[in-house]
């Protein structure tokens, strides 16, 4: 990171961050292009290991680019806010943001699938009592992200 001073190091303080979010992007690698998506979403940490849940179809350029790869880099960011000045250089932008990379794939399994929805669920809503319909959750793609690398940064 060339902005050291910005860099938030401390894993609990990073988790408050990536909970502020509500959109993470992922971005693979496309032939010789890069492929951002933006995704609604929601995390877990498992020992550790922050796991972050999104869902889709289960077709699609994303899916493929899924199996085709198992790797993708992310960013998510928030706390959004234009610093004015009276010359044009002097503008800024406050903010905090987390970038990582990791492994990625499908849930298979319909339990750790339900798992995944009410994460991303509880991610947005205080509601801890979701009801998923069978159907809805079979036709469902949930998408697995196992993070191996992250930082965050704050201005």
């Amino acid at each position: 990171m060339r902005r050291k001073e910005r860099e938030i190091s401390d894993y609990n303080t990073m988790l408050t961050i990536v909970d502020k979010c509500d959109c993470i992007r992922l971005g693979f690698v496309d032939g010789e292009d890069a492929y951002i998506v933006p995704l609604n979403f929601g995390c877990e940490n498992k020992d550790g290991q922050m796991i972050i849940y999104c869902h889709g179809a289960k077709e699609g350029k994303k899916a493929g680019l899924i199996k085709l790869n198992g790797r993708v880099s992310f960013e998510m960011d928030t706390k959004h806010e234009l610093v004015e000045a009276d010359r044009a250089c002097g503008y800024s932008y406050l903010y905090q943001s987390v970038m990582g990379k990791g492994e990625i794939g499908f849930v298979e399994e319909y339990d750790e699938k339900i798992h995944a929805l009410e994460i991303i669920m509880n991610h947005y809503s205080d509601n801890r009592n979701w009801k998923f319909d069978e159907k809805a959750v079979n036709s469902t793609a949930v998408i697995k992200l196992c993070v191996k690398e992250w930082t965050a940064k704050e201005h």
